[in-house]
C-alpha cells in the first residue's frame, strides 16, 4: 500500500517560500503545475496544453482532471480532499521511477491555486523542482466582464481552508476606493454574507455583480447591489449562487 505524504501546515507558504531557479538552472526537468483555465478548453493556454500531453503522468482533484481528459496521454491520477496525501504519494512514486510530471489546477495557480501547489511541492521534494505554468483564470475573465481593470481593483480570494480574517479586512478597507473582485468560499461565506459583512462595516451601497459558471455554456451574471446582496441573507451556509462564482463590487 502507498504510505500517504505528510503535507507542511501551511503548503501556500511553502509554495511561495523561494522564487523559481532550480527548473531553469539546474537541468532537471520539473514537474509542472499547470492552471487549465475556468475549465472551457478554448481558455486552456497552449504551453499548458503541451505540458499535459507530453506528461508520463498527470494528477489533479477529479473535476480538473475531467476537463483537460482530451488532452492527456499519459496515466491520470485524480483526487479529492479526502485522499489528497494517498494520490500524491503515488504520483510521487511514479516521478521517483523516472515519469515525467504534471499537476492541474483550476484557473490560475497564482490566484487561488497554492495550497495545492505547495502540495505537490512537498510531494515531489527531492525528486523534481515544480514549475508554474499560469493559466487564464475567472477572475480575469470577471474583471473583463465587470470593466474592472486590474490595476484598480484588490482581489481576494476566501475560496480556500484556514483563516480568511485578513482578506475580509482589505476587503472593507477599500470597497468604495477601489473596485473588488471575491472569490467566495462555498458555502459559508458567499456574495450575500460578504456584502453584509462589507455594509456593516460601512461599505457604501455599491453596484454589484455576481458571475457564475464564466466561460462556459451556462454563464449568467446578476446585476445588483450590497444592499440588495445582503437582503438575501437568511444563515450563513444559505445562498442564491453556485460555488463556481465571482463577486464584483465596482467602486
Amino acid at each position: 500500500m502507498t504510505d500517504e505524504i505528510e503535507f507542511p501546515d501551511e503548503p501556500a507558504e511553502y509554495a511561495a517560500d523561494a522564487p523559481e531557479t532550480e527548473g531553469v538552472d539546474g537541468g532537471v526537468t520539473p514537474v509542472y503545475a499547470v492552471g487549465i483555465g475556468p475549465g472551457n478548453s478554448e481558455y486552456l493556454t497552449r504551453r499548458g496544453a503541451r505540458a499535459i500531453r507530453e506528461a508520463d503522468v498527470v494528477v489533479g482533484f477529479e473535476t480538473v482532471v475531467e476537463f483537460v481528459r482530451e488532452e492527456i496521454t499519459g496515466e491520470a491520477l485524480t483526487c479529492g480532499y479526502r485522499d489528497e496525501p494517498e494520490v500524491l504519494a503515488t504520483f510521487r512514486e511514479r516521478v521517483a521511477d523516472g515519469a515525467s510530471g504534471t499537476a492541474v489546477l483550476m484557473g490560475d495557480p497564482n490566484h487561488s491555486g497554492y495550497q495545492f501547489v505547495g502540495k505537490v511541492e512537498s510531494a515531489v521534494e527531492g525528486l523534481a523542482p515544480v514549475e508554474v505554468v499560469p493559466g487564464i483564470s475567472s477572475l480575469q475573465v470577471a474583471a473583463s466582464r465587470a470593466r474592472t481593470p486590474m490595476e484598480a481593483t484588490t482581489f481576494v480570494t476566501l475560496h480556500k481552508s484556514g483563516p480568511i480574517e485578513a482578506g475580509l479586512r482589505r476587503l472593507e478597507r477599500d470597497v468604495g476606493d477601489r473596485h473588488l473582485l471575491v472569490l467566495p468560499r462555498p458555502y459559508d461565506w458567499m456574495p450575500e454574507r460578504i456584502a453584509h459583512r462589507l455594509l456593516e462595516a460601512g461599505a457604501p451601497d455599491c453596484e454589484a455583480l455576481v458571475f457564475e459558471r464564466l466561460t462556459h455554456a451556462e454563464e449568467s451574471v446578476t446585476r445588483t447591489s450590497l444592499s440588495a446582496l445582503a437582503d438575501d441573507i437568511d444563515a450563513k451556509e444559505e445562498t442564491a449562487f453556485s460555488d463556481l462564482s465571482v463577486l464584483a463590487v465596482r467602486r
